[in-house]
């Protein structure tokens, strides 16, 4: 990289130079390597691995691990600057996801996992902080929202590549693994080199910082890691197990999913803008039930990988909404509180994700319909907290319970 340049001088910059720029262009080259590695996954511990239901309770754990220990980043940042973190973090998971076809034992895909799961946690978190530090909130839900539509494009066009040319070229693995971790690799040396660092305006604090008034939101960051898991672990493995669905038949119902959000992400963010984090959250959640409450009827009533699939991109859908979460942040902080916050709530988001995914890979093997149960309650408990939300959130006005009283020091 080259010379720091604060935001405010940014704007002097072509516009492909600029600070959402960079933006877009992260969020573009991370799903390159994690969408292509979620869309194999299933199939490549079914196929090459044997995996069951514990042994995927057991990955996904590993995977959640980095996730937890995502308050490191507080340290790290002690003598890296966080976009040269991000920029970092996004190479080691495109370098982990491009060897993980050469690994097909469990102690190897363990390994793989981590590597990949460090990558991948710690540029997130990081990536995060930047983006509310680089954002003016009056265009953030908006922005937000393109960034979401950003990455479901290059997830679309990852997941397209597969439908198009796996069965077509006769495709392994371990290409696919390859191909996806280089173009993320190549993307981060050319923002490592196209990219002056930028300087925001607010200092970030290098310690950790756990704040009374933050306490819903940390909750909410709670709810939404416990029931991430749900989707991200047990709806895709379902799909495999349940209906056979094969590698290019997975990757077409993910390709459906991602063109849905590429084009409704935009919109989800214009609507954040106008109803407000409580309503759109609220939306979520209840629609979160919903849906987990009918991933329940495949199992009782026998409904057919039809049902099943659209119950799957409408979960993806309501997940695409969690921007909000980040919105609701944004507004009730001290702006030199993000970076480490940041962290913070990354690990709170993950205490839930390290035990579920084992615990209930034991429960999947019984009585899969309790799992998806328990993510309906979850859903309905997060709907609770949302409900605690106000209509207009600012520093001293966190929650309902704040109105009226003022910001204390701290």
């Amino acid at each position: 990289m080259s010379s720091l340049m604060p935001l405010s001088e940014t704007h002097r910059l072509p516009v492909w130079r600029r600070p959402e720029a960079l933006l877009y262009l992260m969020a573009a080259a991370m799903p390159l390597s994690f969408a292509t590695w979620s869309a194999l996954l299933n199939n490549f511990v079914i196929e090459v691995a044997a995996f069951t239901g514990k042994e995927i309770g057991w990955l996904h754990t590993v995977r959640e691990i980095p996730g937890l220990l995502a308050v490191v980043v507080i340290a790290i940042l002690l003598a890296v600057r966080e976009q040269v973190l991000a920029l970092g973090m996004l190479a080691l998971l495109g370098a982990a996801t491009m060897f993980t076809g050469w690994f097909t034992s469990f102690s190897g895909l363990l390994v793989m996992t981590l590597l990949s799961s460090i990558g991948f946690h710690y540029f997130e978190t990081v990536n995060q902080s930047l983006q509310l530090q680089w954002i003016d909130k009056g265009r953030a839900p908006v922005v937000l929202g393109r960034i979401v539509a950003v990455g479901a494009g290059a997830s679309l066009a990852a997941y397209g590549a597969i439908v198009a040319l796996w069965d077509s070229l006769g495709l392994d693995y371990n290409t696919v693994y390859m191909a996806s971790g280089g173009l993320t690799i190549g993307i981060v040396l050319f923002a490592a080199l196209a990219y002056p660092q930028f300087q925001s305006p607010h200092v970030q604090h290098k310690h950790m910082v756990l704040r009374r008034r933050y306490w819903l939101y940390y909750a909410l960051q709670f709810m939404a890691g416990a029931r991430r898991q749900i989707f991200v672990v047990f709806a895709g493995f379902m799909m495999v197990e349940r209906f056979g669905m094969k590698v290019s038949e997975m990757t077409l119902l993910l390709l459906c999913n991602y063109l849905i959000n590429m084009a409704v992400a935009p919109w989800m963010g214009r609507a954040l803008g106008k109803y407000g984090e409580r309503n759109v959250m609220g939306f979520e959640y209840i629609g979160l039930t919903l849906v987990f409450l009918a991933y329940g009827g495949l199992y009782w009533f026998g409904w057919g990988i039809v049902i099943a699939g659209a119950l799957y991109i409408l979960d993806q859908l309501f997940f695409a909404l969690s921007f909000s979460l980040k919105t609701y942040f944004q507004k009730i902080a001290d702006p030199k509180d993000i970076a480490p916050t940041a962290a913070v709530a990354f690990t709170i988001n993950h205490i839930a994700a390290v035990f579920l995914p084992a615990a209930l890979g034991y429960l999947w093997a019984t009585s899969p319909d309790y799992v998806f149960m328990l993510g309906a309650g979850m859903a309905l408990v997060a709907f609770a907290l949302v409900c605690l939300i106000p209509r207009h959130p600012e520093p001293g006005l966190e929650t309902v319970f704040s109105r009226g009283v003022p910001l204390a020091a701290e």
